[in-house]
């Protein structure tokens, strides 16, 4: 039988380096800690977390994050998004379950986890070096299908404020994926949203976060009033998948007056 592997994805968890940090005004480690309640019953074969792991980059937050993933047995993959201090994210996000793999294997798929981040800025950018790799590995690896990981989105979602802070190079991503059909996905987070697009044969999907979530296609910062969300995806061994969202009832302490984080 064809059964696909369970991977789901999330994103933009925000963490401080105590219980009682709030974002907005939501409790960020007890909207993560509900996400994962949701999720456990799932038994997925593998979690992958796209980035904006802590709202206060520093080794105590990221040693919260191992602990909240602790119980899982299955990997949880991750990859740093524009708020993440990756020497800080070190060595506490290579502590099993937790692994900081930029290839992965599942099933007859691989993974390719790319970092957006560009260095002091809040837009993300594909360095020369991260594009090489990609090109070189997919070169190397054939018609196995893949998908991508990033945290910045290559496309507009529609939200002038969000869309400043995409991707600042999306054209020289779409190059290397145009010479490599083998790519099935590229998954991001960033926009706190559902959204889904094709180009080329591609899916690109975002994901919700699992705290705060921002009204799509608002001309300015403005929040949605709705609970975290998770995407699960399903890769089957033929290089097709199927995917949807979940969200998860949490009380919405938000402060809907702000303009910013």
């Amino acid at each position: 039988m064809n059964q696909p592997i369970h991977l789901i994805q999330l994103s933009d968890l925000h963490l401080f380096a105590t219980e009682e940090g709030r974002l907005l005004g939501l409790p960020t480690a007890q909207s993560l800690a509900a996400v994962l309640d949701a999720i456990r019953p799932h038994f997925p074969n593998a979690l992958l977390l796209t980035g904006d792991l802590a709202q206060e980059p520093v080794a105590t937050t990221y040693g919260r994050l191992a602990t909240a993933f602790g119980d899982f047995t299955c990997p949880v993959y991750w990859i740093p998004g524009n708020h993440d201090e990756p020497r800080a994210m070190l060595p506490a996000l290579e502590r099993p379950p937790l692994r900081g793999d930029r290839q992965v294997t599942l099933g007859t798929w691989q993974g390719l986890l790319l970092s957006s981040q560009a260095d002091g800025k809040v837009h993300g950018e594909l360095s020369p070096e991260i594009l090489n790799w990609l090109e070189e590995t997919l070169s190397r690896t054939g018609d196995r299908p893949t998908f991508i990981a990033l945290h910045h989105p290559p496309f507009k979602t529609g939200a002038p404020w969000l869309d400043s802070s995409r991707l600042q190079n999306p054209e020289h991503l779409f190059a290397v994926l145009d010479r490599h059909p083998q790519v099935k996905l590229v998954l991001f987070g960033h926009i706190h949203q559902e959204f889904a697009i094709e180009r080329q044969g591609v899916t690109y999907l975002g994901c919700p976060s699992t705290c705060i979530q921002f009204l799509p296609r608002a001309p300015e910062f403005s929040l949605e009033p709705i609970g975290p969300g998770f995407r699960h995806l399903w890769l089957y061994a033929d290089g097709t998948f199927r995917t949807h969202i979940e969200r998860v009832e949490i009380p919405l302490t938000l402060d809907f007056s702000a303009k910013g984080y």
